[in-house]
């Protein structure tokens, strides 16, 4: 018999935003193959906020109530959030707007277990539901815990939720041991890291894609992709393209992403390429959908990723099925899939001397494709798919 599981997350893609959370549907529509599956995935809303619209066109973009993806029913109710006041109610809140929809869903498709993503607040607010429905819960910790740990109120709050929590699962161990070293239950805990589809992400061939890009056959070529938030780090490889250009003068940098949920620092970077003088070097390609990344990801010598902060960043297996090495910081799981000399490499974060030197070694290095692509084909999404279900059985034996 098929288990019934609610998935429980504010960051899930919609007609409004196509691009937020890709990653979880990603992940749990893989899981909706063995399983029956429905979505609730709140939307922050208050009195008022059309009128910041009129300034930022993409301030919480309101998806409609309900839609239908891949067969699967996803609900967007609104829960009430003020921007930059009472975050420490986020989880309350969400959990109070949400409690009337949640219980006609679980008493309507029998829920077993609600199965949600972020500690906070989507992990709090959903460990409130399923004791008050009497279901299981687990959180899936992606990595905002690192930040929301750092204020004493939201720690507690983290701490609540996983204290409630029946299991909680981490994207990868670092993540995991951080939780641990706020008291999480070692008991409860379980790393499951993202996967990768090797159908859709794929080496294209390099000359055929460069031409597409209107790109130099001969030219040398980074690439980010990621949403365009300060996080992402786009102005630390900026920062470093003035004195790689002196060893690499045909060099060009991709920058492929939008706003996200997160922000838009879109202005404050292209602002750092004009003040720079590296116009010509850098092209903004714009938010891709996954089917298109192969594009940008094969014509790419290097891929870089300099955020200061990540839980497992999908995009690093994404670039290796695509033959493509890469450079990231040891932020996160970075260091976790980065885990060979043959894949990659690893700089600290905040050193802009090694992210310069690195990104330079990196494009001398003469890299085995192959290898990147066996080592993205061995964390296909099937065995991570396998992980999942067994802790649903073992969470309702």
């Amino acid at each position: 018999m098929k288990h019934n599981i609610l998935v429980f997350s504010s960051l899930f893609p919609s007609t409004a935003g196509p691009h937020g959370g890709l990653f979880i549907r990603e992940r749990m529509f893989r899981v909706a193959q063995h399983v029956n599956v429905v979505v609730v995935s709140p939307v922050p809303c208050f009195p008022g906020q059309r009128l910041i619209r009129l300034f930022k066109k993409d301030y919480r973009p309101q998806p409609p109530r309900m839609e239908r993806q891949q067969g699967i029913t996803v609900y967007f109710p609104r829960f009430l959030a003020f921007p930059g006041l009472f975050r420490n109610l986020d989880g309350l809140l969400m959990y109070l707007c949400c409690l009337r929809l949640v219980r006609r869903l679980v008493k309507e498709e029998q829920v077993d277990i609600i199965d949600s993503h972020f500690t906070y607040p989507d992990g709090l607010a959903a460990t409130w539901l399923a004791r008050r429905l009497g279901v299981k819960c687990t959180i899936t910790l992606r990595g905002t815990e690192v930040p929301h740990s750092r204020k004493v109120r939201r720690k507690r709050l983290l701490q609540t939720a996983w204290r409630q929590a029946d299991r909680v699962f981490a994207v990868s161990d670092s993540l995991r041991r951080h939780a641990l070293s706020l008291g999480l239950d070692e008991a409860k805990t379980a790393v499951i890291g993202n996967g990768i589809d090797t159908q859709l992400f794929r080496p294209l061939n390099k000359a055929e894609v460069r031409q597409q890009l209107d790109l130099k056959a001969n030219a040398r070529v980074l690439v980010t992709v990621g949403g365009l938030v300060e996080r992402k780090g786009f102005h630390r490889v900026i920062d470093c393209l003035p004195d790689l250009l002196q060893k690499f003068p045909d060099l060009v940098y991709l920058v492929v992403g939008g706003a996200s949920s997160e922000g838009n620092y879109e202005m404050q970077i292209r602002e750092l390429v004009k003040q720079l003088g590296v116009e010509h070097n850098v092209r903004f390609l714009g938010a891709m959908t996954p089917d298109q990344l192969s594009l940008p990801l094969s014509a790419a010598d290097v891929f870089v990723l300099a955020s200061s902060n990540e839980g497992w960043a999908n995009v690093i297996l994404e670039a290796m099925a695509c033959g493509t090495p890469v450079v990231a910081t040891d932020v996160g799981g970075n260091s976790e899939v980065i885990c060979s000399e043959d894949l990659g490499m690893i700089v600290e974060f905040g050193d802009r001397a090694q992210l310069l030197e690195t990104i330079t070694l990196a494009l001398d290095k003469r890299w085995s494709a192959a290898s990147l692509i066996r080592y993205a084909e061995n964390n296909q999404w099937s065995k991570r798919v396998d992980t999942i279900l067994g802790e649903y059985d073992q969470l309702l034996e």
